[in-house]
Parts: structure tokens; C-alpha cells; sequence
């Protein structure tokens, strides 16, 4: 698949081919869906639990007689109703992410490159230089690309002058290629890729 090339001005400065096998394979909405899944679930902090009363460490003797006491008959200290006592019926602990093949998380961000290649929803940039970081700059440059919920994805490091630009647009993500990942690409209207960000994402996966 060919594709022109623009800067962030609208020019036009070449085509670029995209790698088949990155771009060029049938998407299919089960393996994004696990991949997704996936990729939330890890985001999840594991749910801590609490102390019930067999982990709480108080004496277990009858503290008082059976009866002439008058108060309830308890047998333990550990009981709800004591301070110190351990929980009723509390949190258990529980870890919610899973495990996942590498080989489907690979196969998944490949679906969704492809997915929005298909849709024709991707940009291809020769870089992302904004000029002095101007964000008033890149708004502009922006509408000339008709880019509004946009992720843009760059090569080994994200341009300095575009984060900076790009800090307070709202809408717009921008990602080194390391961090190319299935969910962030779905839920951007378009994707917007540099010259670097192609070569890096295909030396990912031909390594």
C-alpha cells in the first residue's frame, strides 16, 4: 500500500510503500477484543484485601463469665464488634489482570495498523517539527489536516517541539513507536504516523 508523504504544513514531499505484512492483513474483532481486554485489565491495580477474624492476632480465651455479666456473651476478642477486631465479611483480595500469548498481542496491534489503513484513516508526516513549539502553530497546521482526535506515533523518541505544541490540544496523543499499542490506535479517529515510526514498527515486528 502507497501512501503520500506530508509535512505538518499540508505539503506534499514523496509517497512511502507500507509493509504488507504490517499493514495489509484482514482484521478480525475477536483478537482486538482480547487484546483490548487485555491491555485494560492490565491497567487495574490488584484489590487489596482485609483482616477478617481468623487473621486477626488478638486472644481467642473467654474474656468473661457466661453469665451475670451483663453483656453479651462473647467468646474471643476477635469479633466485628471489638475495635481491633477483624472485618465482617470483608474485602477479599483479588488480581484481575491475565495473561495473554505474545504472539496474539503482536498479531492484535497488526490488526488494528491494518484496520485503519483500510478505513483510510492513516497519515503518513516526514516529521513532526513545530516551530519554536508553538501550539498556536500546530492548531493551525492541524486544521489544514483536517486532524481533530488524532493519535500521532513517532520513532524512537517523541519530538520534543510537537509534545510541547501538542501539551494542552485536546484530542491529540502522541506516542513513541515503542508505545504503539491496540487500544490507543482503536479509539483515535485517525492515526498519524511518521517516516521513523514506519521503520521502527517494522523492524518491531521482523524482529
Amino acid at each position: 500500500m502507497k501512501l503520500s508523504v506530508q509535512t505538518l504544513d499540508a505539503k506534499s514531499v514523496g509517497d512511502v510503500e507500507l509493509p504488507e505484512a504490517v499493514f495489509g492483513i484482514e482484521p478480525r474483532a475477536d483478537i482486538l477484543h482480547r487484546v483490548v481486554t487485555w491491555q485494560l485489565e492490565k491497567r487495574r491495580n490488584p484489590a487489596s484485601g482485609t483482616r477478617e477474624r481468623s487473621d486477626v492476632a488478638r486472644t481467642g480465651k473467654k474474656f468473661g463469665r457466661q453469665k451475670g455479666g451483663g453483656t453479651a456473651r462473647h467468646g474471643d476478642r476477635r469479633a466485628p464488634i471489638f475495635i481491633g477486631g477483624g472485618k465482617a465479611h470483608g474485602q477479599r483480595t483479588r488480581v484481575f489482570g491475565h495473561d495473554l500469548n505474545k504472539k496474539i498481542r503482536a498479531l492484535g496491534l497488526r490488526m488494528a495498523l491494518s484496520a485503519k489503513a483500510q478505513a483510510g484513516t492513516i497519515t503518513i508526516l516526514d516529521n513532526l517539527d513545530v516551530k519554536d513549539g508553538k501550539t498556536r502553530e500546530l492548531v493551525a497546521n492541524l486544521a489544514k489536516l483536517n486532524l481533530n482526535k488524532a493519535l500521532f506515533i513517532d520513532g524512537d523518541a517523541v519530538n520534543i517541539s510537537f509534545a510541547k505544541a501538542s501539551a494542552n490540544i485536546v484530542g491529540v496523543n502522541v506516542l513513541p513507536a515503542v508505545g504503539a499499542n491496540v487500544y490507543d490506535i482503536l479509539r483515535a479517529d485517525s492515526l498519524v504516523l511518521t517516516r521513523a515510526a514506519i521503520e521502527k514498527l517494522e523492524a518491531r515486528f521482523n524482529g
